[in-house]
């Protein structure tokens, strides 16, 4: 049973002494409590009380790491069921299954495109993370060529899938500095769990109910396993979301320790627009893994910013740094607009800048990260802040101007940033499709 902030409390030194960083010992407790930090973090702590609190400082789900260095991909260790309570640290992995019935180069060509999933969004790069081979064929020897065809072609992560055990010891052993997730669709778990404990490596544990997955789970944690990822072997597809939901909360709101490991979904549906649908219901309903099997671009990009936008911290929205950004080779002639430095407004405007083919500076308001209107009726995207940004960002050495565009949205700052800041404001439209026809016919005299 999880225990309070008040029973921790009474365990720890109650010195106060701050070097773990909280004020008191009972609001570090109190952390303690929510999981929110460790207890190792505290200087004092007994190795009694150490004993004592080791359930209470464990995170309600295991991290666990499958491949190597920077591009391992980290799952679990999630705090919360939802979003808004804080925030989600390890973003779901996305890969895409690939069966040793392929021949070899239609395995090296879907590699190849597998490897090419990589886009960029508001500034930041997001791609896929792993890649699922199956021994479909039941041929050890066919299965172990696709596992080196795929050490070969691609950085990704891998995971290991085969009901022979002697298939998944060879390519575990083949794969062992790659930390590869073994998974096995048959039933000799204990001699996958061997596997797994001599090779160091993370491991599937399915099963149809929450009670199968916890006895196994416990079972596989007795034989020396620790980083575990579930998956749930139930057809219909709302049932599984259901018993995604509950073990989330298991874990999470009851600290049901064997329920406390990472999620893993494969989809169902063969149709990409389908499937795509499906997959995106997975990262929403807590699954830390989603293996695909259409490997479509377009279907490919939404889910994938579906999962940055979950991802992405609710209380720190993303943003560009604030300064002046040149599109183009401007001149001292080129246009100034000016925006907020929130990623998707500014990115959305640069595009339609560069789709305008006329040079323009572009100067990103610290606006704190919020969307022009949403800055201004927080007062973050004032005429006081426009002002002081065109003066910083030294805007008045790149051109032999002083016109400035703003949004359409907050013209009722025109009158004043004139005042403030010396420049002729011109107020620009109020949607960003707009823009190339108001740059086309922008003129700084």
């Amino acid at each position: 049973m999880a225990l309070s902030g008040l029973d921790i409390y009474k365990l720890l030194p109650k010195t106060n002494c701050k070097e773990c960083g909280y004020a008191t010992c009972l609001a570090f407790a109190m952390a303690l409590a929510q999981k929110k930090v460790s207890l190792d973090v505290c200087p004092r702590v007994t190795e009694q009380a150490k004993a004592s609190l080791e359930s209470a400082s464990q995170p309600p789900m295991k991290l666990v790491t499958i491949g190597g260095g920077e591009n391992a991909l980290q799952i679990g260790n999630e705090v919360v069921m939802f979003r808004h309570e804080q925030k989600f640290y390890h973003p779901t992995g996305i890969g895409f299954i690939m069966e040793d019935t392929l021949k070899p180069d239609e395995a090296n060509a879907r590699l190849g495109k597998i490897n090419e999933l990589k886009f960029e969004r508001v500034g930041q790069v997001i791609n896929v993370d792993i890649v699922a081979l199956a021994n479909r064929s039941q041929d050890k020897f066919k299965f172990l060529e696709l596992v080196k065809t795929a050490a070969q072609g691609t950085k990704l992560n891998i995971i290991l899938i085969s009901d022979s055990v002697d298939a998944l010891k060879e390519a575990a052993q083949l794969l062992k500095d790659r930390r590869p997730l073994l998974m096995s669709a048959g039933t000799e778990l204990d001699k996958v769990t061997a596997i797994a404990k001599e090779n160091d490596l993370p491991l599937v544990v399915k099963g149809k109910t929450l009670e199968e997955i916890a006895a196994s789970t416990e079972k596989a944690k007795s034989q020396g396993i620790s980083e575990m990822v579930l998956l749930f072997d139930e057809p219909n597809l709302s049932k599984r979301m259901q018993l995604y939901t509950l073990a989330r909360r298991s874990a999470l709101k009851k600290n049901t320790r064997p329920l406390g490991y990472p999620l893993i979904a494969f989809t169902t549906f063969d149709n990409a627009e389908e499937e795509m649908e499906e997959a995106i219901s997975y990262v929403t309903r807590y699954a830390n893994i989603v293996i695909l099997k259409n490997i479509e671009r377009d279907s490919v990009l939404p889910l994938l910013v579906a999962r940055q936008d979950i991802y992405t911290d609710p209380q720190k929205p993303v943003q560009v740094e604030p300064k002046i950004y040149e599109i183009g080779k401007v001149t001292k002639e080129s246009p100034v607009i000016v925006t907020t430095n929130f990623s998707i407004t500014y990115f959305t405007v640069s595009g339609e800048v560069e789709s305008s083919k006329v040079p323009t500076y572009i100067i990103a308001c610290d606006a704190e990260g919020m969307s022009v209107l949403t800055a201004w009726a927080a007062e973050k995207f004032t005429a006081e802040r426009i002002a002081g940004a065109l003066k910083k960002s030294g805007i008045e050495e790149k051109v032999s101007h002083k016109k400035v565009a703003i949004p359409g949205y907050v013209a009722v700052l025109s009158g004043k940033l004139e005042e403030l800041s010396g420049w002729t404001v011109q107020v620009g439209p109020r949607e960003a499709s707009a823009l190339p026809a108001f740059l086309k016919s922008w003129r700084a005299a």
